[in-house]
């Protein structure tokens, strides 16, 4: 049977969240349940009581390979080790990622569903994937309508909107976004992401300074460190979504090297974030 803890108590020293946008912040984290130890994969408490089959993996996950081949990107191993939390991989969808906020619409099978970073179903027991290694991989669910959506979002898809159009993906199903449970999994925190130009520029004609500079705070040389975290939480809440129901465990890839993979660190992997209608 996997081993279960909550991963605030194990993994994580509180100095790494003292701060507000200068660091991955403890007084706003919430749980992540690991499976294994080292741990493989984690889930999340609320979506985990509500009855949704989900995962996020770590870099100790075994048998995921690239996407972007024609082959299914799950060995026979990552299939087994995800059974046991309701995820059918062999009925798996997943997209190569292109860092927009395209959608693959209600898809009903698995396989490729093209060249998108928002997917979307109503068809139950068909797992969805978010291939990540930085970037935010978000979870939209209303459970009263069966209707479920992941986003790939990194500051492209934030600048292009790929949360905002999770949100339409789901309420095109018939979700309304006040119902959505919102997720998002663990990928590079305000502590970690320094950027300058072209993001700069590119926020700023996107939202305006005023408002994107609550997203920052200074670094050095005209970068800034960049809350990519706040921002999509932000971006749902005004697309409706209940503030209260986005669950984020604020756990940084790039600071935990020992247990995820960071394209910003030079950790080069992938991380899976999957859900499935019951």
């Amino acid at each position: 049977m996997a081993l279960l803890y909550l991963l605030t108590s194990v993994f994580l020293p509180t100095s790494v969240f003292q701060g507000a946008v200068s660091a991955c912040d403890h007084s706003v984290m919430t749980s992540l349940t690991a499976h294994g130890e080292p741990a493989r994969y984690f889930t999340f408490p609320g979506l985990a009581a509500a009855g949704l089959p989900h995962a996020s993996t770590t870099r100790h996950f075994p048998g995921v390979t690239s996407p972007a081949e024609p082959t299914a990107p799950f060995t026979a191993e990552a299939r087994e080790s995800l059974g046991a939390v309701g995820l059918d991989l062999s009925r798996v969808a997943y997209a190569r990622q292109m860092h927009g906020a395209d959608v693959a619409h209600a898809i009903t099978r698995g396989g490729a569903a093209g060249e998108v970073d928002v997917l979307s179903t109503r068809a139950s027991g068909v797992p969805l994937a978010i291939f990540t290694a930085d970037c935010l991989a978000i979870t939209l669910w209303d459970a009263e309508a069966g209707a479920l959506a992941l986003a790939h979002v990194g500051w492209r898809g934030t600048v292009k909107g790929a949360a905002q159009a999770a949100v339409g993906a789901a309420t095109a199903l018939g979700a309304r976004p006040a119902r959505l449970r919102a997720v998002i999994a663990p990928s590079i925190g305000p502590c970690c992401y320094e950027v300058g130009e072209p993001v700069i520029g590119e926020f700023t004609r996107a939202f305006g300074h005023a408002r994107w500079e609550r997203w920052t705070r200074p670094s050095s040389n005209g970068r800034v460190m960049l809350d990519l975290w706040r921002a999509n939480e932000d971006l749902l809440a005004e697309a409706g979504v209940d503030p209260q129901a986005i669950e984020n465990p604020r756990l940084c890839t790039a600071c935990h090297p020992e247990l995820l993979y960071s394209y910003r660190k030079g950790n080069r992997g992938r991380l899976v974030t999957l859900a499935a209608l019951p």
